[in-house]
């Protein structure tokens, strides 16, 4: 079997990335980061653990550099908005991709990134991981036996609220004041809860509406944040009639995932709080085998279980890194939600959904960039509520209250915080 030279690009998710690459059976030959300390730490964990070879392992600080290391892969996970730009430079060399989320930060970036893959003989996957957690393989396994009847509704939600008293998390994953975290609309980190409806349905979404969840944050915590909204409700009509209703990345309530696909014989969803799913038929429409109310935890059922459930994500970042590696040693390009279109098509869901909420509910057609005609229409739009890597300010809010920004008191407790 021929080695698969695996470069990580990003020392924070990527450096994490990297150990089920190799799990997955890739060898991991570079790291590059632009960041000194995060870089040197993480080339330490990654020796320490055993990762990396160090007799066949460079680190580099310039990604020009570093795509010239004789790379068959690049994982891409640097900041979150910024993938396109290496993206491209990859596919300029027939690199293949392994891209955290979301795949573009603009309209324009889309537009791009196709242009240029359709040059490329690069292979390119999203390393979303939430559809392979064990209960949604499970509702895609079921929606796949065909026993719950045309699909016609489905839902999504990730929430994830944080302590505000969780000065490690301000330190890790938001330690300046322009990090793009503090900048990050709510529509935006949507991958994980469309990515398992689409993998489930095999719809694609052609229209987004999004409304707005505001709410402050208390004036006495450290705070950095320029958009205050808890969760952005967003609902699209699909290209197969049915419509999903999701929030991208929410803070409400009590942490935890939950999943529902609908059709017109049944309809299958994870408990909220558990790894048990519930499948549930109509009395008339039982199929043989089944009772009218199902309820049970799935099992793996994979011969590599043990490489699984050692993974993070629910054994997701095992999963899409082998998938990766399928794909670069059968030649071929991963399915949907994981595809290049895929994964442009739910940047365009985060991004006009942002538009949406800002609009109170306007709703946006989630453009095809298989068609020139939509690529024409979007390939200068470069609005975005983040800041540029060279200080470009933001071209649109990023809350929907625009006027929303973090109170003097709270910026001189969030330095405090991040020093300590």
């Amino acid at each position: 079997m021929k080695e698969i030279r695996v470069g990580i690009f990003g020392a924070g998710r990527g450096a994490d990335l990297a150990y089920d690459q190799k799990a997955a059976g890739a060898k991991v030959v570079a790291l590059c980061d632009f960041h000194e300390k995060r870089r040197l730490a993480a080339v330490d964990r990654l020796i320490k653990d055993k990762v990396v070879d160090t007799d066949d392992f460079a680190v580099y600080d310039d990604f020009d550099k570093f795509i010239e290391h004789g790379l068959d892969a690049v994982v891409v996970a640097n900041y979150f908005n910024e993938h396109t730009p290496f993206v491209i430079k990859c596919f300029e060399r027939g690199i293949h991709v392994f891209s955290e989320c979301i795949s573009n930060g603009t309209m324009a970036e889309g537009v791009e990134m196709i242009r240029a893959f359709e040059k490329s003989s690069s292979i390119y996957m999203l390393a979303e991981n939430y559809p392979q957690m064990c209960f949604n393989r499970e509702i895609k396994r079921i929606c796949d036996g065909g026993t719950l009847g045309k699909f016609l509704y489905a839902e999504g939600e990730y929430n994830h609220p944080v302590s505000p008293k969780d000065f490690s998390f301000l330190k890790t994953y938001m330690y300046y004041r322009k990090h793009w975290r503090h900048f990050l609309g709510v529509t935006y980190y949507v991958t994980h809860s469309l990515a398992p409806i689409m993998a489930a349905t095999g719809a694609t979404p052609k229209r987004v509406v999004a409304l707005p969840i505001y709410c402050p944050f208390d004036e006495n915590i450290p705070n950095a944040n320029h958009q205050a909204d808890n969760a952005a409700v967003m609902t699209t009509l699909n290209d197969d009639g049915s419509v999903f209703k999701f929030t991208a990345s929410s803070r409400f309530g009590v942490e935890g995932n939950a999943y529902r696909v609908c059709g017109t014989k049944g309809q299958i969803e994870n408990v909220r709080g558990t790894d048990k799913v519930m499948l549930r038929y109509n009395d008339w429409e039982i199929p043989e085998g089944k009772e009218e109310i199902n309820f049970y935890t799935p099992s793996w059922n994979d011969p590599e279980e043990d490489k699984i459930v050692n993974s993070g994500h629910g054994g997701g970042d095992y999963l899409v890194a082998r998938m990766f590696l399928e794909c670069i040693r059968e030649g071929k390009q991963p399915e949907l939600p994981y595809d290049i279109h895929s994964a442009v098509n739910m940047s365009s869901v985060a991004i006009l959904g942002l538009r949406s909420l800002l609009e109170r509910g306007v709703p946006y057609d989630i453009p095809d960039f298989h068609l020139e005609e939509d690529r024409k229409k979007w390939e200068n739009d470069r609005l975005t509520p983040f800041w540029g890597p060279n200080g470009e300010e933001p071209t649109l809010p990023c809350c929907s209250h625009p006027e929303y920004k973090p109170s003097e008191l709270q910026l001189k407790l969030y330095e405090e915080a991040i020093k300590e």
